[in-house]
């Protein structure tokens, strides 16, 4: 009876994996007739397929895209771009109004073609309650598969660190394909903090508080790693942009030969141009980033409590101290999210030195860089911060989180070379701002301009270059 179900099973396995085998082939062949037509129309076009679901959200990952789109237009002039989208809502002209809106980005329409997906839900993290990563990951081929089916390109770019993709365009979809990595979606500090039994918005108490949990999200996390680490070398190059970021990809990907430092791209040349206008009687600290649970928005606020209670016998400085919050809203979790943090305000009573600020104009960004005077940044492990290079090219003096893009490339605390500061808590972050606003204004200023002096290897012209020298592989003539 023992041999007669093992055989069985043997039998129904093998036969799964006949089908499957034969089911990938058809969709190969299908896939590959699918692009011959459309190559067909014109043999001259190389069609760039570039997957960022959320191209519409307005953040630094945009800024990302629209200026990699911008790059491709100038460099190619035999290209189309396909971007896959799940912001089914917008309209093309929608989209790329609000890219010139929000990051002053102008693209030239004519050979950009938006590429609707209805399944975007299948990346959403709050449809999978436990096991999220690996819920997503899948999500993402899902997804992907619908994008491969509707649109085959010659060329495939994953620009928001969806890696379970690459396989399924390179090997199913006989693409080029290259990625950039905004933050690994696996880390070591990650895999850390749970060993640790660390709670984090990704580790929560129900797990931190019971060892056998702790244990099976451990080895999760690990296997996780291992796949994680064999789709991303499927990559044929490999855009990353920090040095933290780097880290992690070349500990988990082992690929250091097609692995490229590419930091995103900050407007600094017409920011470090701003005029500041400032109110003598008010003292702006601007917070920019998306609402997100990484961001850490709730660290900003107990900043801010933090400072009131150690100065409680100066309440007239008090009273000019005012923190702007500034942030995008993708979905219903992030406004929600957002709702919250108005609520957390109040129970704080900070309603009346808090003010928050959603899915700004870029105008509207610009006059506030001009009236601030102290930034900060609250996430942990930020990979890099376009938000905060921004901030100090306009002259702001910025507070971020010591960790991560902040710590590794961006802010330098030295004495005689110092451009901004870090903190860890709440602490050190009111203490940080107390140091600003008593700091002499001929100290502040040497601040400032060495802030200033930094951030012109974070600029649009400098992500562009390197961008287009990453991707050469990607236009030779091999085929895979």
């Amino acid at each position: 009876m023992f041999f007669t179900i093992f055989y069985v099973a043997n039998g129904i396995l093998v036969l799964f994996v006949i089908c499957l085998g034969l089911s990938l082939y058809c969709l190969r062949q299908f896939l590959r007739s699918r692009k011959s037509k459309l190559g067909a129309r014109n043999i001259n076009v190389v069609n760039v397929g570039i997957f960022h679901p959320y191209c519409n959200a307005g953040g630094g990952g945009e800024r990302v895209l629209w200026c990699a789109v911008r790059a491709l237009q100038a460099k190619y002039d035999n290209i189309k771009i396909i971007i896959y989208t799940g912001d089914i809502e917008s309209s093309p002209n929608t989209i790329l109004e609000k890219a010139a809106n929000v990051f002053n980005i102008n693209i030239d329409k004519d050979s950009v073609t938006f590429v609707y997906l209805k399944f975007r839900h299948w990346v959403e993290a709050n449809k999978y309650p436990c096991f999220t990563l690996l819920g997503q990951s899948v999500g993402s081929m899902l997804l992907g598969l619908e994008a491969l089916c509707k649109f085959p390109p010659d060329i495939y770019l994953d620009t928001m660190g969806y890696a379970f993709t690459l396989p399924l365009f390179r090997f199913i979809g006989s693409c080029k394909v290259g990625c950039y990595i905004h933050y690994p979606t696996i880390s070591t500090e990650m895999l850390r903090r749970v060993q640790m039994r660390e709670y984090s918005h990704n580790n929560l108490n129900y797990v931190v508080r019971n060892p056998f949990l702790t244990w099976i999200k451990v080895t999760y996390y690990k296997l996780f790693a291992k796949i994680y680490s064999l789709v991303g070398r499927s990559s044929e190059t490999i855009m990353v942009n920090s040095s933290w970021t780097e880290n992690h990809i070349l500990n988990l990907w082992k690929v250091p030969f097609k692995t490229h430092r590419v930091y995103p791209p900050c407007e600094v040349k017409d920011i470090k141009s701003l005029t500041r206008v400032q109110n003598p009687n008010e003292i702006i600290i601007l917070s920019v980033g998306q609402f997100r649970p990484e961001k850490d928005h709730p660290l900003q606020l107990q900043s801010m409590y933090e400072l009131r209670t150690q100065l409680n016998r100066n309440e007239e400085l008090w009273n000019k101290i005012k923190l702007i919050i500034v942030g995008s809203c993708r979905n219903e979790s992030d406004y929600e999210r957002l709702k919250n943090m108005q609520d957390l305000t109040k129970h704080l009573s900070l309603e009346n030195s808090v003010e928050f600020k959603v899915n700004v104009s870029h105008h509207e960004l610009m006059q506030l860089y001009k009236s601030a005077s102290i930034g900060i940044h609250t996430m942990w492990n930020e990979h890099f911060g376009i938000g905060i290079v921004e901030c100090m090219a306009a002259g702001l003096i910025m507070v971020a989180h010591k960790s991560g893009g902040p710590l590794l490339d961006i802010i330098e605390t030295a004495e005689g070379s110092q451009n901004g500061f870090l903190a860890a808590d709440a602490t050190e972050y009111a203490n940080n701002i107390l140091a600003i606003i008593f700091n002499s204004d001929e100290g502040n200023e040497t601040i400032r301009n060495a802030a200033r002096s930094s951030v012109d290897r974070f600029s649009e012209k400098e992500f562009e270059t390197n961008f287009l020298r990453a991707i050469i592989p990607l236009f030779n003539k091999d085929k895979n």
